[in-house]
């Protein structure tokens, strides 16, 4: 997820980290919305998180 929310035209080594940090959870609200590309990003990672 992290690689995906690093993605922007943006220089994201310019803002201080109250600009970051806003500029971070701005972009988790959005992925929120999106449960398609979470859960692509969940099965690339092969990880499983089905209960046991």
């Amino acid at each position: 997820m992290w690689s995906h929310l690093k993605r922007s035209p943006a220089n994201l080594t310019k803002h201080s980290l109250d600009q970051l940090t806003a500029l971070v959870r701005t972009r988790l609200k959005r992925m929120q919305y999106r449960p398609r590309l979470v859960e692509g990003l969940i099965a690339k990672s092969g990880l499983d998180f089905q209960p046991p």
